[in-house]
């Protein structure tokens, strides 16, 4: 941490004309301590920093784009939004009296609102990338094939989610979601001694959402660390191509 923070010193400091040779060598020599002694070799921090965003920024791009398509949640078993473990009884009870239809149809529909709201999630995703510090950076390069999403995962999860529920909730009322589970809820509620619940839709599905983007993320990461092909600029190429 200390010699990162030496780095950035010497960056600031080249800003002061007079002394910008003097600070250049000593740059270049605080570089080579970081990589001799990181285990990163061949590019600078600032390299390493700037090809973990460009990753992430791939990733979340690729990420969102599969999931905001139609069927982008509804066809993917791995990620498919089910009725709330809560409401599983619900579901149960309603298939048994003939509203399996009914059913199909909500589940249908939150799956909808959740690959529609993905449309927004890139913009909020490549924000929060560009907040990344040099250190975070070389650490994440060391680390392994989903480091930078743990990091963004814990880095952002508050604020994503923050922000993507209001997208969520805007998602689930123009596909009719809400109309569909206000439907189904009260055909429950009718079925007599049965207990009542109502969970609460928007939290459930932008939970859902919020790990189907994750793991989406993840999966574009590990592939940039793996598969040379992935790696389709240069610097990504020299930093992950160890």
């Amino acid at each position: 941490m200390l010699r990162i923070i030496i780095i950035l010193m010497f960056t600031f400091a080249l800003s002061i004309p007079a002394e910008a040779q003097f600070f250049k060598k000593l740059q270049k020599e605080a570089e080579k301590v970081v990589k001799s002694n990181t285990g990163v070799s061949g590019f600078t921090a600032d390299e390493a920093a700037k090809a973990i965003k460009e990753a992430l920024i791939n990733g979340t791009s690729k990420g969102t784009d599969i999931l905001s398509q139609v069927d982008g949640f509804y066809q993917n078993p791995a990620i498919k939004i089910p009725f709330p473990a809560e409401a599983k009884k619900v579901e149960s009870t309603l298939r048994k009296i003939g509203m399996g239809k009914q059913v199909d149809q909500t589940v249908l529909s939150l799956n909808r609102a959740a690959e529609d709201a993905s449309k927004s999630a890139k913009d909020i995703f490549v924000s929060a990338i560009q907040g990344m510090s040099i250190n975070d950076a070389v650490n994440i390069v060391k680390g392994d094939t989903t480091a930078a999403t743990i990091y963004l995962k814990g880095k952002t999860t508050q604020s994503l989610t923050k922000a993507f529920s209001p997208i969520i909730k805007a998602s689930l009322d123009k596909v009719d979601a809400t109309k569909y589970w206000r439907d189904i809820m009260n055909l429950y509620n009718k079925v007599p001694l049965v207990e009542k619940v109502n969970p609460d839709l928007n939290q459930y599905v932008t939970q859902k959402a919020m790990d189907a983007l994750f793991l989406m993320i993840s999966r574009e990461e590990a592939l940039i660390r793996k598969d040379p092909i992935a790696r389709t600029t240069e610097l990504l190429k020299k930093v992950f191509g160890k």
